[in-house]
């Protein structure tokens, strides 16, 4: 397990990252993983509620999907939080079927809650979630024949969802674009420039083999304050 500790946005975060340990069944992987993670958490004086974001990788698509399944029943209640999930093989370093990477946060009060807004009607991921005034938002994906196509479903989606949870491009702080080996971080970059400003984002990118579903070729994650 992979610990960093850091200061961002004006919060103390703790992130987690670790593959599993190798079993019969992606879903009994899963399990033991975030087993792990909260008892790493609560070493910190943290728990599994404090969570924030999950990103689950598969060595394959029943792995992603038992694993992700898996992981709907431990974040479940105060614990429910952003998530995304990917297939991605060259993620791993050991014979392990899933991986995760866990973000935490310590409110900076005690008593904070989390203000989880769902999809309507609620599907798996939450829409986002706000917590002393952060502003997290699941991966967000479509499945549409073009790369441009998918872009004018997602990012209107985000924007919407920046505005509900007080907040807007310019409060962007990081955009995490999880794009299919079949595209470019060159033509992504001018399908976004053409359609949304936020000045203040760091941009990361990760290349991946499959999402939830065949024929999505970009997931992005946001993360953003309140205004």
């Amino acid at each position: 397990m992979r610990k960093r500790f850091f200061s961002w946005l004006g919060k103390t975060f703790i992130e987690l990252s670790g593959e599993a340990k190798a079993a019969a069944s992606a879903a009994s992987e899963a399990r033991e993983l975030f087993q792990r993670f909260d008892q790493e958490l609560k070493g910190h004086g943290l728990t599994l509620d404090d969570t924030v974001r999950t990103r689950l990788w598969g060595r394959d698509r029943e792995s992603r999907d038992l694993g992700s399944d898996e992981r709907v029943k431990v974040l479940s209640g105060k614990a429910r939080s952003a998530s995304s999930s990917y297939i991605a093989p060259d993620h791993f370093d050991s014979d392990a079927k899933v991986a995760v990477d866990l973000l935490a946060m310590k409110p900076s009060r005690p008593g904070m809650e989390k203000r989880v807004v769902e999809y309507d009607p609620p599907i798996v991921p939450i829409r986002f979630l706000v917590y002393d005034s952060v502003v997290i938002l699941s991966g967000v994906t479509t499945v549409l024949p073009t790369l441009e196509e998918q872009f004018d479903n997602i990012l209107p989606r985000i924007t919407g969802s920046l505005k509900d949870g007080e907040s807007s491009w310019e409060r962007v702080a990081r955009i995490s674009f999880y794009l299919h080996r079949s595209q470019t971080i060159d033509n992504l970059n001018r399908l976004f420039n053409e359609r949304i400003e936020a000045p203040a984002a760091q941009r990361e990118y990760c290349f991946v083999d499959g999402y939830s579903s065949v024929g999505k070729l970009c997931e992005v994650e946001v993360t953003a304050t309140t205004k």
